[in-house]
């Protein structure tokens, strides 16, 4: 059988007497979308940094990538990508000399190849040498997430990677995931979006005042609810689809 991805086991973290987490347990089988579903203050950010080694547990045990966080953090860092909920590119430098530049920093080889080939996966060959610092905040959180890829790590973790973006930037960073996704890349994302974690998760975990309260996917969480009735309604337009239908006609225009 294959090992998970990640396994979490009775992980708890207190800050003074603030108790954060409360015994997390969370098991990511690899290749898989798992969205980690909290408002604001849960814990997710603090569960993430844990497994990206930046922070060390009270309590409990977690394996990434069959590495344990607290014994082996080197070889965790080794088989892992973070991108925060700020891009974090260099906006002088233009798009494609952020990803050499990461490239070189990994030591490998042909960085001018690795960083045309990601402007390609990503859609950011017209604007790979243009400053960053120009770019939209779909583009950059796309630059960013592209940076994170670079050396193929086999997990990646994303912290509400589209806080603070517009509907059309989210929808590209979206798509994005849902292509790492089908690359066999193992995601934990983190949202407090509702819509986010319906589109993109093959599982969601519910995480609740530090303690996973729900865990499964879409459907099955779906059916902890008493069963849908049928009825009748007119649906009207929101938003946010009058928006995105706007833009799509002015783009068509330009």
């Amino acid at each position: 059988m294959t090992s998970p991805a990640i396994r979490i086991e009775g992980l708890t973290k207190s800050f003074k007497d603030v108790h954060v987490l409360r015994g997390i347990d969370l098991t990511v089988e690899p290749g898989t979308v798992v969205a980690l579903l909290g408002s604001n203050g849960a814990g997710k950010t603090t569960l993430v940094r844990i497994l990206s080694t930046l922070v060390k547990a009270d309590a409990g045990t977690a394996t990434v990538h069959g590495f344990d966080v607290a014994g082996s953090p080197a070889e965790v860092r080794e088989s892992i990508s973070l991108t925060g909920q700020f891009a974090a590119v260099d906006e002088v430098l233009s798009g494609r000399e952020n990803l050499v530049l990461v490239a070189r920093l990994r030591h490998l080889p042909h960085p001018a190849e690795i960083a045309d080939g990601l402007l390609d996966r990503f859609g950011l060959t017209e604007a790979g040498r243009r400053r960053a610092g120009t770019y939209s905040g779909g583009m950059r959180r796309r630059l960013d997430i592209a940076m994170s890829l670079i050396g193929d790590p086999p997990v990646i973790f994303l912290d509400e990677p589209t806080t603070g973006l517009d509907p059309q930037a989210r929808i590209e960073v979206w798509e994005t995931i849902r292509g790492l996704a089908a690359s066999g890349t193992t995601v934990l994302l983190t949202t407090q979006y509702l819509d986010e974690a319906e589109q993109l998760a093959d599982r969601i975990a519910i995480l609740h005042e530090g303690t996973i309260i729900q865990n499964g996917t879409l459907a099955e969480l779906k059916r902890l609810l008493p069963p849908a009735r049928v009825e009748y309604v007119e649906k009207q337009p929101s938003l946010e689809d009058v928006f995105l239908a706007l833009v799509g006609q002015e783009g068509d225009r330009s």
